[in-house]
C-alpha cells in the first residue's frame, strides 16, 4: 500500500549522489570563470517580479512553510486531543536501542541477543501523576507484544492500533542497524497511536508499560470461559464453590486447553452458515450492519487511492531524478564546450547551456522537496489502512462474542431438552428411576452453570457492541478532520512547488528572450 517502504523512499529522495555533487560545484559556484565572463545579460526585473520567487517564494509556497491553522500548529500532525482543544498531552519517544544478552534462556554465551529501547514519557495526565510527570524505562520488543495482547483482551471492541510485526525474516535480510532503526521508528509510531486513543491512552496497562521499571508487570488473564461450555466438571473455580468472573468468562477461545470450546463454536458456526437453521441469537443492529458494509467499501476505495498516491510519489521521484540527470548532462556538455572553445560563439553557447543546467538542477531539487512533502501528507492514507485493520479486529471481537452467546444458547437448549426427555422417561417408572433422577440433577447443575456463563457472555457482547458504537463515532469525526488536513496540505504543497518550479523556468525563459533580442 501507499508508502509501505516510506523510509527507503525518503532516503532515496533525499540522497545526493556523486553526480549531484559535481552538478552543485559546477553550476552554483560563481567564480568568475570564462563561462561567466561571456554570460549573456538578462532583461531587467522589477523587485516585485514573480520570477524572483526562487529566493523569495511566492504566495502558495509561503503557505507551505507556515502553519495551516490560526493556532500555529500543523493540523496534519496534531493528535485528537490537540484537535479537540484539550490541553492534556502524553508524549512518548523511543530512542537509544541497545543490544543485550538473554542470559536466562541462553546456554551458549552471546547466542541469544536482543535489543532494548529507551521509552521516555512526558505527560500532564492525572493517571500518570499530573503536571511535569516524566518516566523512562527500557523495553524489548517482546514487552510490546505482551502489551498488545493485554490490550486486545481487556479492550475488546475498541479500535486498538495494530502493533508492528516481528519481521524475523526481514531482520536477517536487512542490515542490522537499518532494521533496528526501522523497528525503533515503528515502535514509536505505535506507542504514540496508543497514547492518542482516548481510552487506551489512559489505560492501566499502558501506564504500567510506560512507568514500571524492570520486568513488565502485566498479569496474564485466565481464560476460564473455554471450559464453561463443558459444564461444571470442566470449570475448576465452580468445583471449589466460586463463580467465574466476567473477565474470565468473556474471553474468546484459544488453542490447547480450549479445544472443546473451539469444537463447539465451530459446530455452531457451521450450523449458522450451512444447516439453514436460524440461531437463537442473531445480529439485530441494522444500522451497524450498514455502517460495516460502508466501511468495507471505504477500505476498498482507500486501498485504490493509496496505490495511486504511491504511483504519484514514484512519478515525482523519477521526474526529479530525470530532470537532475538532464542538468548533469548539460553540465558535462558545458564543461566540454568551455575547455574546447576556440571561437567566441562556442563560449557563448556554453554560457547558454550553463543556464539550462542551472534551471534543471534547481527544478530537480524542487521535485525532491515536493516529493518529501507529498509523502508526509499522503502517508495519512497508509495510516488509515492500518486503522482499518484495527476496525476489522474490533468487528471480529463482536462476531466472536456473538458466536459465544449463540453457542451457549444452543447448549442451554440442548440441556433443557435432555432434562425433559429424562423426566418423561422417569415418570413412566413407578417410584422413579434413581439413576435417571441423579442424571437430571447433574444436568440441572450444568444448566445453572451454563446460564451464568451466558449472562456473562451477554454482558460482554453488549459491552463490545457499545465499544464499537462509540469508536465508529470517534473515527468518523477524526477521519473528517484528518482528511481535510491531508488534502489541504497536499494541495497547498502541489500549488506552491508548481509555482516555484515555474518561476525557475520563467527566469530561464526571460534569459532566452534576451538572447533573441541580441540576435535580432
Amino acid at each position: 500500500m501507499m508508502n509501505h517502504d516510506s523510509n527507503n523512499e525518503q532516503h532515496q529522495i533525499l540522497h545526493v549522489s556523486q553526480d549531484d555533487e559535481i552538478m552543485e560545484s559546477l553550476i552554483l559556484d560563481d567564480d568568475g570563470s570564462s563561462v561567466q565572463q561571456h554570460h549573456r545579460p538578462t532583461s531587467p526585473q522589477s523587485p516585485n517580479s514573480p520570477f524572483n520567487s526562487f529566493l523569495d517564494p511566492p504566495s502558495y509556497a509561503d503557505a507551505i512553510f507556515t502553519s495551516f491553522d490560526s493556532n500555529g500548529h500543523d493540523q496534519a500532525i496534531e493528535s485528537p486531543a490537540a484537535r479537540s482543544g484539550s490541553e492534556d498531552y502524553l508524549h512518548i519517544s523511543v530512542t537509544d536501542p541497545q543490544k543485550e544478552q538473554d542470559i536466562a534462556t541462553s546456554l551458549v554465551p552471546g547466542a541469544a541477543a536482543f535489543y532494548t529501547y529507551l521509552i521516555t514519557t512526558r505527560t500532564n495526565l492525572p493517571e500518570y501523576g499530573g503536571i511535569g510527570a516524566e518516566y523512562a524505562v527500557r523495553r524489548r520488543f517482546r514487552d510490546v507484544v505482551t502489551l498488545s495482547d493485554r490490550l486486545s483482551e481487556a479492550y475488546r471492541g475498541f479500535f486498538i492500533p495494530v502493533r508492528p510485526d516481528k519481521s524475523t525474516v526481514e531482520s536477517q535480510v536487512m542490515q542490522k542497524q537499518e532494521f533496528v532503526e526501522q523497528r525503533r521508528v515503528a515502535l514509536e509510531k505505535y506507542l504514540r497511536k496508543l497514547a492518542a486513543h482516548p481510552v487506551i491512552g489512559r489505560s492501566e496497562e499502558l501506564r504500567l508499560f510506560l512507568e514500571a521499571k524492570g520486568r513488565l508487570p502485566l498479569a496474564k488473564t485466565f481464560d476460564v470461559a473455554s471450559r464453561m461450555l463443558d459444564g461444571a466438571v470442566r470449570l475448576p473455580r465452580q468445583l471449589f464453590g466460586g463463580e467465574a468472573e466476567l473477565g474470565e468468562v468473556a474471553q474468546p477461545a484459544k488453542g490447547g486447553r480450549d479445544l472443546l470450546r473451539i469444537f463447539k463454536e465451530l459446530k455452531q458456526s457451521v450450523a449458522n452458515d450451512w444447516v439453514g437453521s436460524k440461531p437463537l441469537v442473531v445480529e439485530e443492529d441494522k444500522e451497524f450492519m450498514e455502517r460495516k458494509d460502508k466501511l468495507v467499501d471505504f477500505e476498498h476505495h482507500l486501498s485504490n487511492v493509496s496505490q495511486q498516491a504511491e504511483s504519484l510519489v514514484k512519478f515525482q521521484q523519477d521526474m526529479g531524478e530525470t530532470v537532475g540527470e538532464l542538468g548533469l548532462a548539460f553540465v558535462k556538455l558545458t564543461k566540454f564546450e568551455t575547455e574546447e572553445a576556440i571561437f567566441e560563439s562556442q563560449r557563448v553557447r556554453a554560457a547558454d547551456m550553463r543556464n539550462v543546467a542551472t534551471a534543471a538542477v534547481k527544478a530537480s531539487r524542487l521535485y525532491r522537496e515536493l516529493n518529501t512533502q507529498t509523502i508526509k501528507h499522503l502517508d495519512k492514507l497508509h495510516e488509515y489502512l492500518g486503522t482499518m485493520l484495527a476496525v476489522n479486529n474490533a468487528f471480529s471481537d463482536r462476531s466472536s462474542a456473538l458466536l459465544t452467546v449463540q453457542t451457549l444458547s444452543s447448549e442451554l437448549a440442548s440441556l433443557h431438552s435432555r432434562v425433559e426427555k429424562l423426566e418423561v422417561a422417569s415418570s413412566k417408572i413407578f417410584g422413579g428411576d434413581k439413576s435417571r433422577m441423579r442424571k437430571i440433577e447433574e444436568l440441572k447443575e450444568a444448566i445453572r452453570v451454563t446460564e451464568n456463563a451466558k449472562i456473562c457472555a451477554d454482558r460482554e457482547y453488549e459491552r463490545i457492541k457499545e465499544n464499537n458504537r462509540s469508536e465508529l463515532e470517534r473515527i468518523d469525526q477524526e477521519r473528517n478532520s484528518d482528511f481535510l488536513s491531508m488534502l489541504r496540505g497536499f494541495v497547498v504543497n502541489q500549488a506552491g512547488y508548481a509555482e516555484k518550479t515555474a518561476a525557475v523556468w520563467e527566469k530561464l525563459a526571460e534569459e532566452t528572450a534576451a538572447y533573441s533580442s541580441d540576435s535580432s
